[in-house]
């Protein structure tokens, strides 16, 4: 059981790195940046988090039309 809590935390921790470098890698985008100026005020408070959150949820959105 330890073992696969082992692997299971090594999982979890590259998942946090690679949605941490994802996450500022789309903060640099050019496409994000205009969406944030676009954005309304509230948008512009949250977190980096939720912003790219929600940027990705719009960007799906569009893409799905």
């Amino acid at each position: 059981m330890a073992k696969i809590k082992a692997s299971s935390d090594r999982q979890f921790s590259r998942d946090t790195e690679i949605w941490h470098n994802l996450k500022h890698a789309i903060a640099a985008s050019s496409g994000f940046q205009r969406w944030q100026m676009e954005s309304n005020a509230q948008l512009q408070e949250l977190r980096l988090e939720q912003q790219v959150q929600h940027y990705l949820r719009e960007t799906l959105e569009t893409l799905a039309y």
